[in-house]
């Protein structure tokens, strides 16, 4: 068939006043071939109508690609056995020259970005094969949309903490940040709402603030939008993790780090450069970083169990065993578990990643007791308090003790309250008539207490009242 070109030729040619001879020598066609062309007179090419095998069973294919959910082979068996006649080729070519079951490929869009403008962030999971074991890694990447230039980690799990431990790294590495950073819709990040109506997690926010950039999300489905990071993972994945193997977490990340720079400085033909050449422009054009950046972590909040080991993620980690009962504040970093009682740290140990399923105990020697070491029993903090307020009535307090249940705590915070309550003559010796007579139910020592007290500053009233002499104790 001949094409638009050589139409427009033949046209030309015979109204230039050329004959079909010699139209059909000059350009080596057939005359009827010319004759064709003129007695159309048009340069369009026509188009073929050809019977399609598959337009009879129309009706048919519709239907059965809806009851077969899609599946054009179930489609095909189905015809067959109904008594159709017609390849699956012909099959599948004509639910593509119709469209059933197949959308025509658009074309992508073509973003333009300027030096510091944007930077998109994505993670995608991959095996690795890291301390002789295959594990699933989440690999995250940071790409600077001008440069290209790229910084990607491996971890056993991407949280919140760990995606503001991943940018912080990759923003040290480029020494600045971009304007705006590109995700695609992840949890980590969006509090509620997708695309333009994102909406980030207050904590986000602040975080990137702090390095003086704004979170934003495409819509969902357009990949096309953060097509710089999403193209890199299948140069990871073929690139980077073909072959390699890793003696951990750690050792993988600096594998990534050393990997990185020898991408970011490889020439690449659709730039004309290398992405580290083009960042020496956009540097200048970058958010610079503040002038300390703080380490991140994550707050825990655990209590020592009674071997001296705090839990954090199935692994136990020794803290000082007089420690033991205590609730500490354990602050996960990058490379570290610090666990701090009050503002000090007591204990700090290194991290260990993706090892929750191995249960791990790791024992510091300085935490545990020396053979043969007990502890010392300590004294409650309401007896130091009494024996500070009245030192004579350390004999009853250990009397008391003996006769109460425990460690007498309840007891000796009913005499607290009565020695900030009471005078303290009065109670002196109310509690050394108790210590005579051996009595020590206290709401019976309160009114001794209280007899004292009314006897010291009501005594004209006493008098008044004409006690019998011998009327019996409280304490007889």
């Amino acid at each position: 068939m001949l094409d638009e070109s050589t139409r427009k030729a033949i046209l030309k040619l015979s109204e230039a006043g050329r004959g079909t001879r010699a139209i059909a020598r000059a350009m080596e066609i057939s005359r009827g071939a010319v004759r064709d062309v003129l007695r159309m007179k048009s340069s369009e090419v026509p188009r073929l109508t050809r019977a399609e095998k598959a337009e009879p069973h129309r009706d048919e294919i519709l239907a059965l690609h809806a009851a077969c959910k899609g599946n054009l082979v179930r489609v095909h068996e189905e015809l067959v056995a109904a008594g159709a006649t017609l390849s699956y080729q012909a099959l599948t070519a004509f639910c593509r020259r119709h469209e059933i079951g197949y959308e025509s490929p658009k074309p992508v869009g073509r973003y333009h970005f300027e030096a510091g403008q944007e930077m998109q962030h994505d993670t995608s999971p991959h095996d690795v094969e890291i301390g002789g074991r295959v594990r699933r890694a989440q690999t995250a990447s940071l790409v600077f949309c001008y440069s290209r230039m790229r910084f990607v980690q491996l971890y056993p799990r991407f949280t919140r903490f760990v995606c503001k431990v991943f940018m912080t790294d990759a923003l040290k590495y480029f020494e600045g940040a971009c304007g705006t950073s590109m995700i695609d819709n992840t949890h980590v990040v969006v509090l509620r709402g997708t695309g333009r109506d994102m909406v980030p997690v207050p904590e986000m926010v602040a975080f990137g603030e702090r390095y003086g950039f704004e979170w934003k999300a495409h819509a969902v489905g357009n990949a096309n939008r953060s097509a710089h990071v999403e193209r890199g993972f299948d140069h990871i994945e073929g690139n980077f993790l073909a072959g390699r193997k890793f003696a951990s977490w750690q050792d993988a990340n600096r594998e990534a780090a050393s990997w990185c720079d020898k991408v970011n400085a490889k020439f690449r033909r659709h730039l004309s450069a290398a992405p580290r050449e083009l960042f020496a422009a956009e540097r200048s054009a970058l958010r610079p970083l503040p002038i300390w950046v703080p380490e991140v972590y994550d707050l825990h909040h655990r209590i020592v169990d009674t071997e001296g080991y705090v839990n954090v993620y199935g692994s136990k980690y020794s803290v000082p065993w007089k420690l033991i009962g205590r609730q500490l504040e354990v602050r996960e970093t990058k490379d570290r578990l610090d666990f701090y009682l009050g503002p000090r740290c007591i204990a700090s140990h290194e991290r260990l990643w993706g090892h929750v399923a191995e249960r791990v105990r790791v024992t510091v020697p300085e935490h545990r007791p020396a053979r043969g070491e007990r502890s010392l029993p300590t004294v409650p903090p309401e007896e130091l308090a009494l024996l500070a307020a009245a030192p004579q009535i350390a004999g009853y307090l250990a009397a008391l003790k003996k006769r109460g249940q425990g460690r007498g705590t309840l007891a000796m915070r009913k005499l607290l309250r009565m020695v900030r309550e009471y005078p303290r003559d009065a109670f002196c010796a109310a509690l050394a008539t108790a210590t005579e007579y051996g009595l020590f139910d206290l709401e019976r020592v309160e009114r001794l207490i209280l007899r004292n007290v009314a006897r010291d500053f009501f005594p004209s009233a006493l008098a008044a009242v004409g006690r019998d002499d011998n009327e019996e104790s409280d304490y007889e």
